[in-house]
């Protein structure tokens, strides 16, 4: 018997199993979240539920490079405007 025609019960599924993926825009909003401290409980749990650790992480680091760049940038001007 394939993986397709096995019965499905669902007594025997854990959850989250049918949640579809988070979305690249649910994900940004979550990393903005936790990068000000806000996230709210019932989008963690399905940060938790739906998303990978490892998407998670991506996106941390990926924001964390953005904002230094930022600061740098805006530092660079602010010296540049007072020079």
């Amino acid at each position: 018997m394939s993986q397709s025609e096995k019965p499905t019960n669902p007594d025997n599924q854990q959850d989250g199993e049918n949640l579809p993926p988070l979305t690249f825009l649910q994900m940004l909003g979550s990393t903005l979240s936790a990068a000000l401290g806000v996230q709210s409980e019932r989008n963690r749990e399905r940060d938790f539920s739906r998303g990978k650790a490892s998407h998670f992480i991506l996106m941390g680091i990926g924001f964390t490079v953005v904002f230094v760049i930022v600061m740098a940038l805006i530092v660079k001007l602010v010296l540049a405007q007072i020079a």
